[in-house]
């Protein structure tokens, strides 16, 4: 006979009971020790609540709970803590998960097992939906502009406790390993209590397949190699992006750059980012298309009609894609054009590597876009000879990562107040415009003659736009000018 729960009040810890069994963490059976469980973290006076398989309305229900019983302080980082060891109670175990997932591929194919973890995932919480919901996002002159607000406070406790860190038996080494799959967190460290990721095989090693508890675009996904080993973009980097691209044709999959200022965040651990996602980058032409300069390949090669300087290479075979790319980059690595500021190296410091992207085209071609990078730095542009000027820093000084390259913005949370302030300044209003910001609302001044109510912000955002497509152009090795026309022929030239 099929245990049945005794009946009760509904209350947050019913909603959490019931999550789990939904998302077949736990059967029916388990409702008493999963109260006992979620009663010892929040404590045993549990009023009773509205009926909600809503995650963030259960864990805010819950974590409040705790507050009043004195299980927790009301610090960001008990909260976020607590939060996660709840959901955790809602995810089923890694194993139980990677069976389902190659269970629905081998049956169903991999959009359908990518669509059961990303939905389980946002169940459980580890994709945070309710902060991702706060970000501002629009599209402005053909490129996407997201204002990141998705991002957690930081906690004044781990500001402190970082200054007194050391890097002695660091566990985990850091936020992409595989060790992060469950651990509790501590102050200055993220709470993955409720973290889960498929293991997946690419070209005969180990890898971890994850979404982005911060989503910036859909489904966007993280792939970490198993080993904590630095970024290097090599032909094994292309090859391990197709590799990806085939157990998931419905996704890109592409790699920031492994150098400084032209890379991202978190270059000491060899990842990649990827998603159900098409690009501005993506999605424009070509305005050139070049002889491949390999002998018996079937690789056409095209140079993308971009602000950043990028080759399109497409094939039936990937091999010769991948071929093609590792010459073209083998070529960039030790290139040199002082007429144009491009040095491949300085007093033996390497400046040269490319951002592929992989992904399959509406024929199903397999495509890869490599776009060329330099990381110099210079008296005059001690941040970057190919990176956000002065002039555009006011909106984006931060580096230039891959979704970036591909025309998806990511700025940061000041510019939602600041904009307010420079539209009011634009309408003629009392104003706290930044210093910062004033040269360029000057001049949006004197470039639009009606500046309305009802106008002012779309003006703004089609400003933002145009702003980041100059950022765009400042990380371009090759400009779009005739002096970098010329200098592009004449790399291109260098190729045969």
């Amino acid at each position: 006979m099929q245990y049945k729960e005794k009946e009760m009040s509904q209350d947050a810890i019913s909603n959490l009971i019931s999550l789990a069994i939904n998302n077949q963490a736990a059967d029916p059976e388990d409702s008493i020790y999963l109260r006992n469980r979620t009663m010892a973290l929040v404590g045993e006076k549990v009023p009773t609540a509205e009926y909600s398989y809503n995650p963030q309305v259960i864990i805010d229900a819950l974590v409040n709970l705790a507050i009043q019983n004195n299980k927790i302080s009301n610090s960001i980082t008990d909260k976020e803590l607590l939060a996660s060891q709840l959901m955790d109670i809602a995810a089923p175990l890694p194993s139980a998960i990677n069976r389902e997932f190659n269970n629905i591929f081998n049956q169903r194919g991999s959009l359908a097992a990518t669509t059961y973890f990303y939905n389980l995932c946002k169940s459980d919480n580890d994709i945070q939906t309710a902060a991702i919901k706060k970000n501002i996002e629009f599209t402005a002159n053909k490129l996407e502009i997201t204002i990141n607000l998705s991002k957690p406070e930081k906690d004044p406790k781990a500001i402190a406790a970082a200054l007194h860190q050391t890097d002695e038996n660091k566990y985990p080494k850091c936020q992409l390993c595989l060790e992060n799959e469950g651990y509790l967190g501590r102050v200055g460290y993220p709470a993955r209590s409720n973290h889960r990721v498929i293991r997946i095989n690419v070209n005969e090693n180990t890898w971890g397949f994850q979404y982005s508890p911060y989503a910036y675009f859909p489904e966007h996904a993280i792939f970490i190699d198993q080993d904590h080993v630095p970024m290097k973009i090599s032909k094994q980097t292309f090859k391990n992006l197709f590799e990806i691209i085939d157990k998931f044709p419905h996704y890109f999959v592409g790699s920031n750059a492994d150098l400084p200022i032209v890379g991202g965040s978190m270059l000491t651990h060899e990842h990649y980012q990827g998603g159900r996602h098409s690009f501005p980058m993506m999605k424009a032409s070509i305005s050139e298309s070049i002889q491949n300069p390999l002998d018996n390949n079937s690789a056409t090669i095209g140079i993308v009609n971009w602000p950043m300087t990028a080759f399109r290479i497409q094939s039936n075979s990937k091999e010769d894609v991948v071929n093609t790319a590792e010459f073209i980059r083998q070529r960039w690595f030790d290139y040199t054009d002082i007429s144009v500021d491009i040095r491949a190296f300085t007093d033996n410091e390497r400046h040269h590597t490319v951002t592929p992207i992989a992904y399959f085209n509406d024929d199903k071609l397999y495509t890869l876009d490599i776009v060329l990078r330099d990381n110099q730095t210079s008296e005059k542009y001690p941040d970057g000879i190919f990176h956000p000027h002065k002039d555009v820093q006011h909106i984006k000084k931060e580096n230039i990562g891959l979704i970036e390259v591909m025309g998806r913005a990511i700025f940061p949370p000041r510019l939602v107040s600041e904009m307010n302030e420079v539209q009011k300044y634009l309408l003629n209003k009392d104003n706290k415009i930044a210093d910062y910001h004033l040269p360029w609302a000057k001049e949006i001044k004197k470039k639009h003659s009606k500046i309305l109510e009802d106008n002012v912000e779309g003006i703004v955002h089609e400003e933002i736009g145009t702003t980041f497509e100059e950022v765009l152009k400042d990380a371009g090795v090759f400009k779009w000018n005739i002096q970098g026309r010329k200098a592009l022929d004449k790399f291109v030239k260098s190729l045969y």
